[in-house]
C-alpha cells in the first residue's frame, strides 16, 4: 500500500501506524496515492489564519472576522466554528454563542499578500493553476513526477508543509482524477487534512452521497432536486440521461456526468475571469434599509478590492437579491466607463437596491462587476452629472495608499460600521 507520512514526506513502508522515521501518525495511505495528479487546495479559515499569524497572542482565542454588532460573520477560526459561529451568521448571534470572541475587521491587503505567497510557491510545482478565490485552487500536476523526481501526492505534502513552515498557514488538499472530485476531497478532512478519491472507489464513494455535494447545488437547486425525488447519488443514477436533460436543462447533463464521477473539464491556468462578486446570506431575513445599506457598502469594497488586486475594471455592476422564498431578483447596470472603484460601484449597486428595496424582506445580498477590461481602461471620462466623482475618486486612491501603508484599518467609512 503507497503511504506517505505528511510531516516529514517519508515514503513508510509496510503498515506502519506511526512514521518510522520521525513518528508521526500522519501517515496517509491509498492505493492509488502515487498515481494521482489532479488537486485542490484549500486554506484553513485562510482570514482568521492570517490575523493569528499576525498576532500570536491570538492563537487559542476564538476570532471572529466580520463587522460591527449589526454586521455578519465573514469568517470564523476552528475553535469559534466549534461553538456553533458560521459564515454570514448576524454578529450578535455569534456573540450571543461565542462572547468571549476576538473580533477583526477585515484586512484584504493581508490576505491579499499572503494569497501571493501561496501562489508563487504552486507556480514552482507546475503551470497548470487555476485559483477560484484567494484561497484555494486547482492544480494539475500530472505528468511531472520526472520533473520533481516525487509523484504529485509527494509534492502536495511537501505545498502544504511550506506554508506551514514559511508562511504560518495551513490548507487541506484534496486529490483525485478529475476536478468535482479533487474538490470533494479537499473538504473531506478539514483541516490541515489530506484525502484521496482514487478511480476504483469513485462509485463505491458516491452512491449514498447527498447531492448537495456538488459544487453550486444551493438550497433553491437541492429543493428542485428534492421535488423530482433526488437526494442522493443513487437517486441520479436511476435516471436516464435524456430524461435529466429535459427536466433540468443543461443542469441535468451535468448531473447525469456527475453522478458517474465524470468531469472533462481540465484545470485552465487561463481560464478568464469573467466577474467579481461578493454576497451573504443572511441568518435571518431582513429588509432593514440600515443593514442592508451597510452590507452593500462592505460588498462593493470587497468587489473594489479583489479587482484592484487583479488590475481589472468592469462594465456592469449586478445586484443579486434572494427573498425568503428563494425567488430570486437580479438587476444590472451598464457604465458608461468600466470601474473599479468602491464608490461608483456602491453609488450604481444602491441605486439599483432602491428600485426593489419594497419587494424584501431578504435571505441573500449579493454585488458584482462583470464585463471585464484591464484596468487602464478604467475611469477615463468621469461623471458630468456627478461633479463630486471626480473628487471622491481621488479621495479613495489616497484612502488605498493609506491602508496599503499603514493597513486595512488605518482609515474606514462610518457606513463600513453598520
Amino acid at each position: 500500500m503507497p503511504s506517505l507520512c505528511r510531516d516529514c514526506l517519508h515514503r513508510v513502508q509496510g503498515d506502519m501506524r506511526r512514521c518510522p522515521k520521525c513518528a508521526s501518525p500522519r501517515v496517509l495511505r491509498h492505493p492509488e496515492l502515487f498515481d494521482l495528479g489532479i488537486a485542490h487546495m484549500d486554506c484553513d479559515a485562510f482570514y482568521a489564519s492570517v490575523e493569528k499569524r499576525d498576532n500570536p497572542d491570538l492563537a487559542d482565542k476564538p476570532v471572529i472576522i466580520g463587522g460591527g454588532r449589526r454586521g455578519v460573520v465573514s469568517t470564523a477560526c476552528y475553535i469559534a466554528r466549534i461553538r456553533g459561529v458560521r459564515s454570514a451568521m448576524p454578529m450578535f448571534q455569534a456573540l450571543k454563542l461565542c462572547p468571549e470572541a476576538v473580533i477583526i475587521k477585515p484586512r484584504m491587503s493581508a490576505y491579499v499578500e499572503a494569497s501571493r505567497q501561496i501562489r508563487a510557491m504552486m507556480q514552482e510545482l507546475t503551470p497548470a493553476i487555476q485559483p477560484l478565490s484567494l484561497d484555494e485552487a486547482f492544480l494539475d500536476l500530472t505528468g511531472t513526477t520526472r520533473l520533481h523526481g516525487a509523484p504529485p501526492a509527494v509534492m502536495l505534502a511537501r505545498l502544504v508543509k511550506r506554508m506551514k513552515d514559511e508562511l504560518g498557514l495551513t490548507g487541506s488538499i484534496g486529490l483525485s482524477h478529475n476536478k468535482f472530485l479533487a474538490k470533494v476531497a479537499s473538504d473531506l478532512d478539514k483541516p490541515r487534512g489530506f484525502s484521496v478519491i482514487g478511480e476504483a472507489e469513485t462509485a463505491d464513494f458516491l452512491h449514498d452521497k447527498p447531492v448537495r455535494l456538488i459544487w453550486g447545488i444551493g438550497p433553491a437547486a437541492q429543493a428542485s432536486l428534492e421535488r423530482a425525488g433526488i437526494r442522493t447519488f443513487s437517486d441520479l443514477l436511476r435516471w436516464e440521461r435524456r430524461d435529466l436533460s429535459a427536466r433540468f436543462g443543461a443542469m441535468g447533463e451535468r448531473l447525469w456526468h456527475l453522478a458517474r464521477g465524470q468531469d472533462r473539464r481540465h484545470v485552465s491556468a487561463h481560464e478568464p475571469v469573467k466577474s467579481i462578486s461578493n454576497e451573504t446570506t443572511f441568518f435571518e431575513d431582513t429588509g432593514d434599509p440600515d443593514l442592508l445599506d451597510g452590507h452593500l457598502w462592505r460588498m462593493a469594497e470587497k468587489v473594489s478590492d479583489r479587482a484592484k488586486a487583479r488590475h481589472l475594471a468592469g462594465r456592469v455592476v449586478t445586484l443579486k437579491l434572494k427573498r425568503s422564498d428563494h425567488s430570486s431578483l437580479t438587476r444590472r447596470h451598464a457604465l458608461r466607463d468600466a470601474t473599479q472603484m468602491a464608490d461608483t460601484i456602491y453609488r450604481t449597486a444602491r441605486g439599483l437596491f432602491d428600485q426593489v428595496a419594497d419587494q424584501g424582506p431578504f435571505r441573500l445580498l449579493g454585488c458584482g462587476l462583470s464585463e471585464l477590461v484591464p484596468e487602464a481602461e478604467a475611469d477615463k471620462s468621469g461623471d458630468l452629472l456627478d461633479p463630486g466623482a471626480k473628487q471622491r475618486g481621488n479621495a479613495e486612491r489616497a484612502t488605498d495608499a493609506i491602508r496599503a501603508r499603514f493597513g486595512a484599518d488605518a482609515i474606514r467609512k462610518g457606513r463600513s460600521l453598520r
